[in-house]
């Protein structure tokens, strides 16, 4: 817990002796009887948090009643941590109080968060083999603690066609960019570090079309979201073959695949396209790696959506030339 500067508050001021029977406390007494310091009550008193009642005729402060139960309320607050600012708040709305506690909860989830990363990293470091240091130490400062996904969401901005929808796009990005685990093991670290610093790598080639892919740049009349929109349907198909480890086989969730690869070139699902396309859908090293790297993040739990890729290119390349019904 940060220190309470309370604790370290000065001031001129000397406790003036009580004044009888005007029921009114002097800040002695009201230190004496919350069990603080006068520095204590002095300091809060002067940062607004602690209004005195009145002043004595020598100029000293005097507290009613309800000063010690305002005290006690605040030293609860600090004990909490909160900064004295979200003690005045709380002090001076009712409802605020719920609000500073969601605030503070946010700050120590990243906290904590930063400190699991920070544990899981320097076990990493620990357990390698002496001439593995120096690279995963360049990995690990490449990152920040907790780490966040901005140079993931790039590359897959810059790997995308354009004139994609903001709300596809946003959800191609919210099944391609992988989160950090919130407990990570050191072998995540590496795998989620590893991953970065292959995204935030120089570009292959120069502009925008060095990254796609040639199934991204055919003619014109070329309708990407009609694509994106068609490969995220028969991703969902594909799934429960992929997780229960079924060989690639034609069936709904191939023929949804190349539905959607024809229909967003206005054109039908033949057997000429179909072999056409699977000469345009060979492996693309750097999205393979990419995939490579994010499974080793996730674990084998959950296919990726590279997996569910393979899984139906593999299933075009089995020789199932047969078009949907």
């Amino acid at each position: 817990m940060r220190p309470d500067p309370s604790e370290q508050y000065e001031s001129s001021e000397v406790p003036g002796p009580p004044v009888p029977g005007d029921g009114l406390w002097s800040i002695g007494e009201l230190a004496e009887r919350a069990g603080v310091t006068v520095k204590t009550v002095r300091f809060y008193s002067d940062r607004g948090l602690l209004p005195e009642a009145a002043r004595s005729a020598g100029g000293h402060r005097r507290y009613g009643p309800d000063a010690l139960g305002r005290l006690r309320t605040i030293r609860s607050l600090r004990t909490l941590d909160l900064p004295v600012a979200d003690v005045g708040r709380v002090l001076d709305r009712e409802d605020a109080l719920e609000d500073v506690i969601a605030g503070q909860l946010r700050e120590l989830g990243s906290q904590l968060a930063a400190l699991r990363w920070r544990e899981a990293a320097l076990q990493l470091l620990r357990d390698c083999a002496p001439e593995e240091r120096a690279e995963r130490l360049r990995l690990i400062g490449g990152v920040s603690a907790p780490p966040d996904t901005a140079a993931l969401a790039r590359f897959w901005r810059r790997w995308l066609p354009a004139r994609l929808p903001a709300r596809l796009t946003s959800e191609i990005l919210d099944h391609s960019v992988p989160q950090p685990p919130a407990d990570p093991t050191p072998e995540q670290v590496l795998a989620f570090t590893r991953l970065h610093a292959f995204v935030s790598g120089p570009c292959p080639g120069t502009g925008t079309a060095q990254w796609q892919p040639a199934a991204h740049r055919p003619e014109e009349g070329y309708r990407p979201a009609v694509l994106y929109a068609g490969l995220i349907e028969a991703y969902e198909l594909a799934a429960a073959d992929v997780r229960a480890g079924r060989s690639p086989y034609g069936g709904e969730a191939l023929d949804c695949f190349v539905a959607a690869y024809a229909r967003s070139r206005g054109t039908r699902d033949t057997p000429a396209f179909r072999r056409v396309l699977g000469g345009q859908l060979d492996a693309d090293p750097r999205v393979d790696r990419y995939w490579q790297l994010t499974a080793e993040l996730n674990g084998p739990s959950e296919p990726t959506p590279g997996a569910l890729h393979d899984w139906l290119r593999a299933a075009l390349d089995a020789g199932d030339a047969r078009p949907a019904a």
